[in-house]
C-alpha cells in the first residue's frame, strides 16, 4: 500500500509559490530553457498536491502537530481558519473590507498585485492590515485547550530605511510645516497618506523624527486647514498607516498632540475619517499604556456612537477599537456608562454584527455594574435566543458566559431562564455540545437552576 503524500507545512507552500513564480516570469520572457519547464511542471504539480489536500490536514499541519487524541479530536472552528490557506491562522489580521485572514497568504496576495478582497471581491479602499488581536486570542485559547501548539510566527526584518526614503519623508514634511501656500500643505498632506499606505520603510522612518508627528498637527490645526474635511482625512487616515508598524505604537500614543486629535476625528470628521480614527485607536490600543490614555481622554462614547450610527465599515472598526480598550479594567466602566449595552443589545436583535457585539457582552460580564445592566434591558431573553437560534458556537459561547454572569449575579433572573430551559431545552442541549467553555457555563447555571427549586420545595 502505497504511503500517502504528506501535507506541505505553510513555509514549504509559501516556497513553492515563490519558485513558480520566477520560473513563470522566465518561461513569459522567452528566456526558459526545457530544464526550466520541467522544474515548473514539478513546482506546478507539488504546489497542486500542497493546495488541494484536505482541509483538516492543512489545518493541522498548519499547527505543527495534533491535539489531545490525535487530530480526529480537534475539529478547528471554520473562523480560526484562513480563507485562502484553510489553515489556522497564525498571524490574523483585518482587511480593509472587514473580513480576517492569515498575514502571509493576504500579504502575497496583495504582492502579486490583487486589490480586491478574495472572499466578498469587494474593491479595497486601502491595503492596510490591522492584526486581529481578538481572533488572535481566541485561536491561542482553542489550541490550549485542545492541546495543539502553533508555531511561532516568523520574525520580520525590520524595514530598511534608504537614504532616498529619508529624503523624501523630509521633503514632504518640509512641505506640510513650512509651505506658505495651503493648497501645497493640502497636497502634501495627500501625498504623506499615499506614501505610508504603501511603503512599510517610510512607515518606519517615522520612527527617526518622533517629533514630527505633532509639528503635522500643529499644522493642520491652522483654522483654514482644520475645518477641511478632506484635510482631517487624510491626515487620521496617514497615523493609521503609521500606526501599523509596531515601533509606531508607542511613539503615537505617547506624542501629546496623536490620541486627542483622533478623538476629535471621532466626534466631527466625515464618516470616513470617524471610520480611520476608530482603525487607528484600535491599532494603538495593541499596547496597554495606550489602552489607558485613550480610555481617560474620552474615546469610548464617540467609539459607542460610531458603533450605533456609523457605516456598517465604521461599525466593526468601533467594535473592534471598544473589544480592545475594555481588555483594560478601568475602560469596562467607561463603556458601560457610555451606553454600550443598549447599543450591542440593540445590534443583536437587529442581527447585525452579532459575532462582534457578544464578544463586547462577554469581555465586560466581569463587572458587576455591567452584569447590572444587562440584566435590567432584556439581556436575558437576548442571550437565551442566540444560544437557541445562532448557529455558531463561538457565539453561543459568548451568550451563555453573560447569561451565566447575570445568573450569579441576580438569582432572581433563574426564574426566567428556567421558564425558557423548560420550552426549549437550549441548556442541556450546550452542555453536551457546546465548547469546552460553553459546557462549563451551561451546566453552572443547571446546577444553580437545580439548587434553586431544592431550595423552594426545602423551604415550602
Amino acid at each position: 500500500m502505497a504511503k500517502p503524500t504528506p501535507v506541505a507545512s505553510p513555509e514549504e507552500a509559501a516556497a513553492l509559490r515563490r519558485r513558480l513564480r520566477r520560473l513563470v516570469a522566465t518561461v513569459a520572457a522567452g528566456s526558459a530553457d526545457a530544464e526550466a519547464f520541467d522544474e515548473a511542471a514539478e513546482a506546478l504539480a507539488k504546489l497542486r498536491d500542497a493546495e488541494l489536500a484536505p482541509r483538516k490536514d492543512r489545518a493541522v499541519a498548519a499547527a505543527g502537530g495534533v491535539g489531545k487524541g490525535g487530530a480526529e479530536a480537534a475539529a478547528v472552528p471554520e473562523q480560526f481558519l484562513c480563507p485562502i490557506s484553510s489553515e489556522i491562522m497564525r498571524d490574523p489580521v483585518v482587511l480593509a473590507s472587514g473580513q480576517t485572514y492569515d498575514r502571509r497568504f493576504i500579504q502575497e496576495w496583495l504582492s502579486a498585485g490583487n486589490r480586491t478582497c478574495p472572499q466578498t471581491q469587494q474593491v479595497l479602499s486601502n491595503t492596510i492590515l490591522i492584526p486581529n488581536h481578538l481572533v488572535r486570542s481566541m485561536i491561542s485559547q482553542w489550541c490550549t485547550d485542545n492541546g495543539i501548539t502553533l508555531p511561532p510566527v516568523e520574525n520580520q526584518d525590520e524595514d530598511l530605511i534608504t537614504n532616498n526614503e529619508r529624503k523624501t519623508f523630509s521633503k514632504i514634511f518640509e512641505r506640510i510645516a513650512s509651505s506658505s501656500s495651503l493648497s501645497e500643505q493640502r497636497e502634501a498632506i495627500k501625498d504623506l497618506r499615499l506614501l505610508t499606505k504603501s511603503n512599510s520603510s517610510l512607515r518606519a522612518a517615522i520612527g527617526e523624527n518622533p517629533d514630527s508627528i505633532s509639528q503635522m498637527i500643529s499644522t493642520v490645526s491652522n483654522p483654514e486647514l482644520e475645518n477641511n474635511a478632506d484635510v482631517l482625512e487624510d491626515m487620521v487616515t496617514t497615523i493609521l498607516n503609521l500606526s501599523i508598524h509596531e515601533s509606531n505604537k508607542k511613539i503615537i500614543g505617547d506624542d501629546p498632540l496623536a490620541p486627542p486629535f483622533l478623538i476629535r476625528a471621532l466626534q466631527s470628521g466625515t464618516m470616513e475619517a470617524r471610520s480611520n480614527a476608530a482603525a487607528a485607536i484600535f491599532s494603538l490600543s495593541a499596547l496597554n499604556s495606550n489602552k489607558v490614555k485613550i480610555g481617560e481622554l474620552g474615546a469610548m462614547r464617540p467609539l459607542v456612537d460610531l458603533l450605533e450610527h456609523g457605516s456598517m465599515i465604521a461599525k466593526k472598526d468601533a467594535a473592534s477599537a471598544i473589544f480592545n480598550l475594555c481588555m483594560l479594567h478601568e475602560n469596562k466602566s467607561r463603556a458601560t456608562k457610555s451606553g454600550v449595552i443598549d447599543v450591542t443589545l440593540k445590534a443583536i436583535a437587529d442581527d447585525l454584527l452579532v459575532d462582534e457585539s457578544l464578544a463586547i457582552l462577554a469581555l465586560l460580564s466581569g463587572d458587576h455594574e455591567t452584569v447590572e445592566e444587562i440584566g435590567e434591558t432584556g439581556g436575558v431573553a437576548s442571550m437565551l435566543g442566540v444560544i437557541k437560534e445562532d448557529q455558531c458556537k463561538r457565539n453561543k459561547e459568548n451568550a451563555v458566559a453573560v447569561l451565566f454572569a447575570v445568573c450569579m449575579y441576580d438569582r432572581t433572573k433563574l426564574r426566567e431562564v428556567a421558564e425558557d430551559e423548560n420550552l426549549n431545552g437550549s441548556l442541556a442541549w450546550l452542555a453536551q455540545n457546546g465548547t469546552s467553555r460553553a459546557r462549563r457555563k451551561a451546566a453552572g447555571i443547571l446546577d444553580k437552576m437545580k439548587r434553586a427549586v431544592h431550595h423552594t420545595h426545602y423551604s415550602c
